[in-house]
């Protein structure tokens, strides 16, 4: 899951604790975050940044439910044909699991061979959230605990 380091971080998710993940626009996004279920862990990516990559984990700690920020005229995820009966948005609530020492950054990712497959670092990937298979998942977690 993508979040922009200066609207929550996961240092910010850590002091915080827990958080509403809201705001993904893009249909196919918002059906892998409908999917998740309680408990399901998730790689935290910055995104749009100077150092873009994998900077901890979090936790599903709601599942998916009406995006409020889509009813809400001052927020820049403000949706003009959401209505309180037709909200075709989700959000979740995450919580705080780990920070990485340091990000894993883009370069670092394209580099591993076990990761040529994932999603995230296909030509012209822009989701906010997509899968991660068993393998990946556990290809990153080998890189964060080198400390990289």
């Amino acid at each position: 899951m993508k979040s922009e380091p200066d609207e929550l971080s996961i240092h910010d998710l850590q002091r915080l604790g827990h958080a509403r993940w809201d705001g993904v626009r893009n249909y196919q996004a918002r059906n892998f975050l409908r999917s998740m279920q309680v408990g399901e862990l998730f790689f935290f990516y910055h995104s749009s940044c100077p150092q873009p990559g994998i900077a901890g984990i979090g936790r599903i700690a709601a599942s998916a439910y009406p995006d409020p920020t889509a009813l809400e005229p001052g927020s820049h995820y403000f949706d003009a044909k959401a209505s309180a009966e037709k909200n075709p948005w989700s959000a979740v609530d995450v919580e705080f699991v780990a920070a990485f020492p340091g990000v894993l950054s883009l370069a670092l990712l394209r580099s591993q061979l076990a990761l040529s497959d994932m999603a995230l670092l296909q030509k012209g990937s822009r989701l906010s959230v997509m899968p991660v298979s068993a393998e990946q998942w556990q290809a990153i977690l080998a890189l964060s605990s080198e400390g990289r």
